[in-house]
């Protein structure tokens, strides 16, 4: 999960009394280029591993003194979840489970698990808030969906201090390219077309990468146990618009038949939820709000992938309108 790696140089870099353990699998969408910067930093420590394995994580917590869990880890591209569905619940419920009973062995002080919008299902016009029902419409979801419930189970029966946080798309520097944006951006980089699932009239509502790290501090300093936090953005945008805003920019074209010219209409999700309206006020509270203008946060992104496309040894698949 890419916000993951901004939030882990962000502790690192302001932390320095701090140990930050980084345990990672390392699968197809990893890279460690992206904490290039802190690898050689005492207060850091990549630890290879994965978080389905019980006894090795169980191991972990015993050895290592872990205060905090941040709980990122995850299989998190829908357009893959309805192809490897069983692979999702596995990694996603399954290692959830093993993470938060290890955690709670371990006593740890705070657990924060890292979840979505998504598991809300979609809406038109109803704004979710912490409390609605959760409605996933897609395999990855409802791993998120279903590891929140274990997590929050470890609350209701033991007080364990779990906190669920909510985000909406976040984007920036150091995403793997199957996202959206760093698709887009890279096709277009590449002389090829943008490929729109369906209408491409379904919308998203975007947070550059520092706020959410931002968000992801301010719950871990002020969030209460037990409590679930949307981290949203009144920033939406279609699919569509999305596509002619990179097209704009990275071609340097405002014709729109020009612009019809780099879009290529793919066959859509077989569900598509067309927006993820979410109150936010909750987090307001504790004093977070986005602060990056979405002129400012895509200009830095598209500058990054000009350079570092290259960070994934298998960039080029990702690329594809479906996974291959």
């Amino acid at each position: 999960m890419h916000s993951a790696s901004h939030m882990i140089v962000s502790l690192v870099e302001d932390y320095p009394n701090y140990m930050i353990i980084n345990l990672d699998k390392l699968d197809y969408c990893a890279s460690l280029k992206n904490l290039e910067t802190i690898s050689n930093k005492q207060n850091y420590k990549f630890i290879q591993g994965d978080i389905c394995n019980s006894h090795f994580v169980k191991l972990l917590f015993e050895t290592e003194k872990i205060d905090i869990v941040l709980h990122f880890a995850a299989q998190t591209h829908v357009d893959l979840s309805f192809v490897r569905a069983f692979e999702f619940t596995y990694v996603n419920v399954y290692g959830t489970h093993v993470l938060v009973s290890a955690a709670h062995e371990a006593r740890v002080e705070k657990f924060i698990y890292v979840s979505t919008d998504e598991v809300y299902g979609g809406s038109l016009d109803k704004e979710f808030d912490e409390s609605s029902p959760k409605q996933p419409t897609n395999p990855y979801a409802s791993s998120k969906a279903a590891a929140e419930c274990f997590v929050q189970s470890y609350w209701e029966r033991y007080k364990f201090p779990a906190v669920i946080t909510r985000s909406s798309n976040v984007y920036g520097p150091h995403q793997y390219p199957e996202k959206v944006i760093p698709k887009f951006i890279s096709l277009l980089q590449h002389n090829r077309k943008c490929c729109i699932h369906g209408s491409g009239l379904q919308t998203r509502n975007f947070l550059y990468a520092t706020d959410v790290v931002e968000a992801f501090l301010t719950v871990l300093k002020k969030g209460k146990p037990g409590e679930i936090y949307n981290i949203g953005t009144n920033f939406e945008m279609s699919v569509l618009q999305l596509a002619k805003e990179l097209i704009q920019l990275i071609k340097e074209t405002s014709s729109e038949s020009e612009m019809e010219s780099w879009v290529d209409y793919v066959n859509d999700r077989p569900t598509n939820d067309m927006r993820y309206p979410m109150k936010s006020e909750k987090i307001h509270g504790l004093g977070w709000r986005p602060k990056v203008p979405w002129k400012e946060g895509i200009k830095k992104t598209i500058d990054w992938y000009r350079e570092n496309f290259h960070n994934w040894k298998n960039a080029e698949k990702a690329l594809e309108p479906f996974p291959v």
